[in-house]
């Protein structure tokens, strides 16, 4: 104990034990969310009080088949919109029990979800696909230990659920019994936004697809002149043509921003910053950020931060920051470094002490997986870092990089190729 701390039953025996609601406006201030921006500048993402809450509630309710007396789950941590929206707001607006889930998934064993599912008799999970892609590596003997029978919806948000964790998801956690609802939404939404459920029919849901748009939501594809591409098999920016109950109202303290950023690109439109397809059958699938902003673990990390970042080391000349595939989170963060003349440390430690800046600046979940030392990046003769490139060296895809002569020095990708396939090898 010290003097600010108090004894909790003393403190609770002295107040009284109801509390009157506070009247609201519904357009008053409920909450706000930062959010990394490309430019590394987080921005606070402004919900109000009473369009946020019905979006919430009954996006929770259809998407998820929720009903009276269901024990439902969100595995997210409440201070993510995910947590927000799907823990807090939605559920306990529709009057179900709702799971409050923290530590991590792998803890005491990869079982932890399962066990809890057996033990609440939990109808509704909602999960997010670095979780289940770290479980299903850990083998399917930690999920068929516990009884899931109680199970209908398991649920996905954060980014695009691959194929290989989709097909695992259905078949072995939810005994190909269980409709996977593989959901696209974003802070700025404030809930679900396109999902295979509610539905026509109750046919099986697509991998990878979060398929339709829900109630009162109206994507749009544009190419980047801003052209709607209509019909089918067509790609483009993701965008939602009408407002929704749910949609943010603002940037706290720079409504300036949140016009340029979302309403301005493409005017009459709301402009997602993702991109997105849409199929034969008129099912949309998100092919990712058309910016440079990488999506590690639920994280939204712009490169200009990460890169900002690393350059504060006296020893580092440049860095550039990319995404690439990773079999856990999704997308691993890749650093190529250019260093001063005259930097003594060896390579290594060099490196350590730059993971460690990113830990302290940033957070652990912003470490890049793998730091390159290279001789020079690829650049225009105008002086623009061709991160394209880049990209496709870190995805091991070398043969499609290109021409490659327009650059001003077209030997440095040679080099960071060799760079590359010398450390894989290692």
């Amino acid at each position: 104990m010290t003097p600010r701390d108090l004894q909790l039953e003393q403190a609770m025996s002295e107040v009284s034990d109801s509390c009157a609601p506070e009247p609201l406006d519904s357009e008053d201030p409920l909450f706000m969310l930062y959010t990394s921006g490309s430019t590394g500048k987080p921005k606070g993402i402004l919900h109000t009080q009473a369009g946020y809450l019905l979006y919430a509630s009954i996006t929770q309710q259809y998407v998820f088949d929720y009903r009276p007396g269901d024990v439902y789950a969100c595995v997210a941590d409440i201070g993510w919109i995910t947590g927000h929206s799907y823990v807090v707001y939605g559920p306990l607006c529709n009057g179900a029990t709702t799971v409050l889930f923290e530590s991590i998934p792998t803890y005491p064993d990869p079982g932890r979800y399962w066990e809890m599912v057996e033990r609440l008799g939990v109808r509704q999970f909602y999960g997010a696909p670095t979780a289940l892609r770290l479980l299903l590596k850990a083998g399917d003997h930690h999920v068929h230990k516990y009884d899931r029978s109680s199970l209908a919806t398991l649920g996905c948000v954060g980014e695009p659920l691959n194929d290989e964790a989709w097909v695992w998801y259905h078949s072995v956690v939810g005994e190909g019994r269980c409709t996977v609802v593989d959901t696209w939404w974003q802070t700025e939404t404030g809930g679900i936004s396109i999902a295979p459920r509610p539905s026509p029919d109750d046919s099986t849901p697509k991998p990878g697809f979060p398929m339709r748009p829900f109630f009162g939501i109206q994507p749009v594809l544009v190419d980047d002149q801003g052209n709607e591409l209509h019909g089918p098999n067509v790609s483009g920016n993701l965008c939602i043509r009408h407002p929704w109950p749910g949609m943010a109202r603002s940037i706290y303290g720079d409504h300036g921003r949140f016009m340029d950023t979302y309403y301005r690109p493409y005017p009459g439109l709301y402009f997602s910053g993702d991109g997105a397809r849409r199929d034969g059958e008129g099912h949309y699938q998100i092919t990712g950020r058309v910016d440079d902003v990488i999506n590690v673990k639920g994280h939204r990390i712009g490169t200009a931060e990460l890169e900002s970042c690393l350059d504060h080391d006296p020893r580092v000349a440049e860095t550039a920051v990319v995404g690439f595939p990773h079999d856990i989170h999704g997308e691993g963060i890749y650093g190529y470094v250019i260093l001063k003349d005259g930097v003594c440390e060896s390579d290594e430690e060099v490196i350590k002490g730059l993971r460690n800046i990113v830990r302290m600046q940033i957070g652990g979940f912003a470490v890049p997986e793998i730091l390159m030392i290279v001789p020079g990046l690829p650049k225009t003769r105008s002086g623009k870092i061709m991160r394209r490139i880049l990209r496709k060296i870190a995805a091991d895809r070398h043969d499609e990089l290109g021409d490659v002569s327009t650059l001003a020095d077209p030997s440095v990708v040679e080099k960071i190729v060799q760079g590359h396939t010398k450390r894989n090898n290692n």
